[in-house]
Parts: C-alpha cells; structure tokens; sequence
C-alpha cells in the first residue's frame, strides 16, 4: 500500500469499450495516467478490462536477470519493463500473456507514465471488435471526417485548420472505429503543436502561456542564427560549424509543446462521437500543389495495416522479448493482431467515401481546409 495519500480506486472509461481501474494511486499517479488518457475518468459499471496497481516496491519471486541494459527484466514468474517516459526508471510488471483479456499491471508508485498503456489499451479495444487507428477525428458541419496515413502526413494539420472554422474535436493520434463501422470516437490526449503550426496559423498563439511562446521564439532564434553563421561565417565545413549544427538540429527537435485539446480549441468544442462519413488520406509530396483526388478506401485499409504495424514496433519489441524469457507463453491477440485489423479495416472502410490529399511540407496548413472543405459539402 502506498502513504495515506493514495486514492483506492480511480476508474477510466473509454466510451464503454475498455475499461481501466487504478488501485492505491496516488494522487501523482493519478494525472500521470491521466496525461496519458485524456480526462476519461467514469465509474464503470462492469469489471474492468486492466487493472494497474500501484505499489511502494514490486515484490520480485527470483532474482532480475536483464534483457538489455537496465531496460526490461525478468525473474521466474513474472516480466519488468525498467524504463518509463523520458527513459525514466521504472519497475513495471507486464503480464504480457494476457494483455487483450483481463489483465493486471503492477507499478513502482511515482512514474512519469505506466510504459506501453496505449497499445495495450488498443489492442484489449481491437480483442472486442473495436478498430484503433492511428488518425485525427472531428464532425464539421454534422459531416463526422476520419483523417488518416503515415505518421507526420498531416492528419493534426488538416485538424487544426478544420477547428479554426468551428469543427467538433473528435480525437487526434489514435481513433476509435465501432465494431459496425459507423461511428468514431477518441483519446483527448495531449497534441503535439510544432512551432511551424504556429506561425502558418498566428491566431493559436494566444492559447501558449508566456513561458512557451519565449521557450518557442528563443528555439527559432538560436536555430536560425547558427544556421546563417555555419552557412556563410569562417566555421562552414569545420568540426565546429558541424558541432553548431547538431545543435541547431536539436534545437528544431524541441520547438514544440503539447497543449489538451480543451486548452487548444477551448471548452465545448469536443463531441463524444461522430459518424465516419468521409475518409481523408493524407501525405506530403514533392510538388508545391496540394492534389486531391478520389481513393478507393480497400488501398487505403491496405496500407494502414502496416501503419499500425510500425506504430506497434516498440510494444513488439518488448513482447519478444518477453517470448525469449518464456518461451511458451504466446498471445494469440498479440501474434495475429495484423490479420485482424487488416479484417477489421477492410470491412469498417469499404464503401466509405475517401479521397487521398497530398501536399507540399511544411504546408500553409489554411490551405489544406480550402482544398478539403469542398469534398464535405
């Protein structure tokens, strides 16, 4: 049991389909889980689906013997993930063998984030017909829009300029497809706003505090600056002009905050669910022109399978390794979860009206709701 602070039980309902309950949190661990989740707390009405509990010190049966440096472990009974957000020590007991039923998470009290959590929600929502997809979500004038593709193709762009004109905020990063195909639902996680998002769309400025926009705008000063000087000052082709420019890249890495979506858009703009009317896929291309046209939803489905498959390559990472320190405790789910979803994609998709919108990177993100707006009509 953790100190006298500790909340028993806190539950998490992920709009009926998954449910989480936390035991012994405290109150710390509570809105780690909660950043991870989105303001998802509800009682649930059923036994839920994962339980994670939290605990002053994880009772070990054996010995730890290591899978990599101070990354994961595993004793005679049981596997550890030892590393958290941030790589941030951790001691977290997966049973990896039941993730997809009901399974029990056991946590050292005080972790920036319960590691792998999203795909192990996903993949219990996937084991009850659910699909998760990697995706953006929001209904513009009652037309509910489903925003897909590789990761960093513009599905937060195209949001963004949408919720400028008033849309419904639905969900960005992983989408919820009912087991009907009919209708979509999301994680109200955090969303990763880059400084370049900021200077094609001024108005979001005003949602940053004071410190981010000065962290922001001294990032872009301090980038520009030594990019102009390894370019045309006495450093350019030396060991120190390629030192400055690692920094500038570093810099480029960190110009961004993650903003809740109520902090972003305001409060009242997020609907529990919309239709999944129209299907967007989108990319970045060589050409200065944004292109739109027609796609048949059976190639986009066939291609997002191998989206979710690289959006699943560190969970799989540590399920092998899991496998090598039991060698016969295979997950079924787990093993064949690019079947199912490739079944799952093809039958929720057919039929749906979609289009695949390429673009220019970085694009005037403006421009994307000018060429998409008339498809929703």
């Amino acid at each position: 049991m953790n100190n006298g602070n500790s909340t028993n039980q806190v539950d998490y309902n992920l709009h009926g389909a998954v449910g989480i309950r936390l035991c012994n949190a405290s109150p710390g661990d509570v809105a780690a889980v909660t950043r991870q989740l989105g303001p998802i707390q509800a009682p649930l009405t059923r036994e839920p689906d994962i339980v994670i509990e939290f605990v002053d010190q994880v009772k070990l049966s054996s010995p730890l013997r290591y899978l990599g440096v101070n990354d994961t472990a595993f004793t005679d009974d049981a596997f550890f993930v030892l590393r958290s957000k941030n790589k941030a020590r951790s001691m977290v007991q997966i049973p990896f063998a039941e993730i997809g039923q009901q399974c029990r998470i056991v946590c050292a009290t005080g972790l920036p984030a319960v590691p792998l959590l999203i795909p192990i929600l996903n993949l219990t929502a996937l084991n009850r017909g659910i699909l998760p997809l990697h995706a953006s979500a929001f209904r513009y004038q009652d037309v509910g829009v489903l925003t897909t593709g590789w990761s960093k193709g513009g599905k937060t762009e195209t949001l963004l300029a949408f919720m400028d004109r008033g849309a419904n905020y639905i969900g960005d990063e992983w989408v919820y497809i009912s087991d009907d195909g009919r209708h979509m639902t999301g994680i109200p996680e955090p969303i990763r706003v880059w400084e370049w998002h900021l200077d094609s769309m001024p108005q979001y400025w005003s949602t940053l505090g004071q410190g981010d926009r000065f962290r922001l705008r001294s990032l872009k000063a301090l980038a520009s600056s030594i990019d102009r000087t390894t370019e045309t000052g006495l450093v350019k082709g030396t060991s120190v002009g390629r030192q400055m420019k690692r920094v500038a890249t570093l810099s480029k890495m960190q110009m961004h905050v993650d903003l809740e979506p109520q902090e972003l858009f305001g409060a009242g703009v997020a609907a529990p669910q919309a239709a999944v009317d129209k299907v967007i896929f989108v990319g970045s291309h060589a050409s200065p022109e944004i292109t739109v046209q027609p796609m048949d939803p059976v190639e986009i489905a066939e291609r997002m399978v191998f989206s979710l498959q690289e959006e699943r390559q560190n969970f799989m990472s540590h399920y092998y390794r899991f496998r090598f320190a039991f060698p016969h405790a295979r997950n079924p789910l787990v093993e064949e979860a690019e079947e199912l979803q490739r079944t799952l994609l093809t039958r929720m998709l057919a039929g749906k009206d979609a289009y695949a919108v390429y673009h220019p990177y970085p694009v005037a993100i403006p421009a994307l709701y000018d060429a998409i707006a008339p498809l929703l009509r």
